[in-house]
């Protein structure tokens, strides 16, 4: 475990108190995301929050459009287009964003998701994969403007993530480590010595 890190579940929502005192918020599994979820989430970033979102933790169906207002893009079902395999991704060498450090290509066996709710031009894309002979983000962040003196709240995408194995992969690690601590407006560097943890490397 990462120094000066605590780490709690929220099934099937965060608490109340989760909300109040977490500097991070990771979601995972798929949920509703009513538009007055998606309120309670444009307030954590408000307060300077971080969220990251895995795969299909970017669902939000028929509110799709109130959930990509907060972190860029988002899924509604009936329109998002996907496929399983090998997604070839190309990391934004222009951006210089920490999350990224080095990586300038990488292969992944997982899923890709495209035609996804919302406009491209609000976020940063890091990495993009090609899909029916376009390239659409599946590595993204967004700063919001906060209240206060609070620092901008941080959002961090990946779409990658499908797979277990996926989470099994050093590289993919580090991307998700960093977007986190980045989101946490850490250094992205804050949880290398976890990396490898329970990991079997040749």
């Amino acid at each position: 475990m990462a120094e000066k890190t605590e780490v709690a579940t929220a099934w099937e929502w965060p608490s109340r108190r989760q909300w109040e005192n977490a500097d991070v918020l990771v979601f995972f599994k798929r949920g509703n995301w009513t538009p007055a979820q998606t309120a309670e989430l444009e307030q954590f970033v408000g307060r300077g929050g971080g969220a990251v979102f895995i795969h299909w933790g970017c669902e939000a169906g028929d509110h799709a459009d109130n959930l990509a207002d907060v972190i860029g893009l988002a899924s509604n079902s009936k329109l998002t287009r996907y496929r399983h395999g090998i997604v070839d991704l190309t990391f934004n060498g222009e951006l210089f964003h920490p999350i990224t450090r080095g990586f300038e290509k990488t292969t992944f066996h997982d899923e890709s998701y495209w035609k996804l709710v919302g406009d491209p031009s609000n976020l940063q894309a890091l990495a993009t994969g090609e899909e029916e002979n376009e390239a659409h983000p599946l590595f993204w962040t967004r700063e919001l403007s906060s209240a206060g003196n609070h620092a901008p709240g941080r959002i961090f995408v990946s779409i990658p993530g499908h797979y277990s194995w996926t989470f099994d992969d050093p590289l993919f690690r580090i991307l998700l480590l960093r977007g986190i601590a980045w989101t946490a407006h850490e250094p992205v560097d804050r949880f290398n010595n976890v990396i490898e943890a329970g990991l079997q490397l040749r």
